[in-house]
């Protein structure tokens, strides 16, 4: 199994049909897929790869294979709940702590906040495109998600260093993520990270020419009834590399109301003589239409 990969550069063209129910069975029956020729300055990507790169071998590195958890791998008494990862959080909207962060080069700040204003704006995009699919108002996941001040939008900047005994440990242990669209960033030599699919986990390649990887969330699986499914998923330590993973969350706001989308509720609390009576009308028609009348009949 391969994960979808969306060309978002069909979406303008004769393919657009096409592409979009791409996406939309890669939300259905996936929770991830890969995006190409999302319009991200790719020189760009690879300043902020580079740059992170330097952070951690001059910031990190060292502190990390002094940590408990390294010294615990050596000596076997690790704890279940441990993860072989060295990471630091960004927030970027509604309030930015990035020149909060001890160690950063300006050079860094600057660079990784073009990169997310480039990426908040896909993300805006794909929201639109989610809605389409699912026949909702285009800007009804952007607001359902935007409590009083906007979405909420951070980065999770890890790298899980080169592991001497990867059976021993996970880089990060099996999860769901808690929000909503999180768009990946990721190493392009380096793997390690697999999504469960029909019972197996499916190894996720490394990103090559800067490809975003995106995966669901919980908050989009319940946003949209269950449609789109937030996906189980991991980090496989490595034997031979470090690997780099700049996560960016596209999330609700810690004060938006979250709850399905009503077009995308089944009609309830009705009596079934009464849906036996519309059925007797339109046994023939799409059952959508039908489910339609019967929630406004309830309602």
């Amino acid at each position: 199994m391969e994960v979808p990969v969306i060309d978002f550069g069909e979406l303008d063209g004769e393919r657009r049909s096409e592409t979009m129910a791409l996406l939309h069975g890669a939300c259905e029956k996936w929770g991830c897929f890969q995006i190409e020729n999302h319009g991200i300055d790719k020189s760009l990507m690879e300043k902020v790869k580079q740059l992170v790169n330097q952070h951690y071998e001059e910031n990190m590195k060292d502190s990390f294979y002094k940590s408990e958890i390294a010294k615990g791998l050596q000596n076997k008494s690790l704890t279940s709940d441990a993860d072989w990862e060295s990471t630091f959080f960004i927030w970027h909207h509604p309030k930015s702590n990035i020149d909060e962060i001890t160690n950063l080069s300006d050079e860094l700040r600057k660079v990784m906040d073009a990169y997310i204003d480039k990426l908040i704006k896909l993300a805006e995009n794909l929201s639109e495109l989610m809605c389409e699919n699912l026949g909702i108002e285009k800007d009804y996941i952007k607001e359902s998600f935007s409590g009083s001040k906007g979405p909420s939008v951070g980065t999770k900047v890890a790298k899980y260093p080169q592991c001497p005994r990867p059976e021993l440990v996970r880089g990060l242990r099996e999860h769901t993520d808690a929000g909503g669209i999180i768009l990946l960033l990721q190493d392009d030599q380096v793997p390690g990270l697999e999504f469960f699919k029909d019972g197996q986990w499916v190894e996720i390649p490394p990103s090559k020419n800067n490809t975003v990887f995106v995966n669901t969330g919980d908050q989009m699986e319940v946003l949209t009834n269950g449609r789109y499914k937030s996906a189980l998923h991991r980090v496989m330590a490595d034997k031979n590399g470090s690997r780099l993973s700049i996560a960016t969350f596209y999330n609700p706001a810690g004060d938006a109301i979250i709850s399905p989308a009503p077009k995308l509720l089944y009609p309830n609390r009705f009596r079934f003589q009464d849906y036996l009576n519309l059925y007797a009308t339109t046994k023939f028609a799409e059952k959508g239409p039908r489910f339609e009348s019967m929630k406004r009949m309830v309602n």
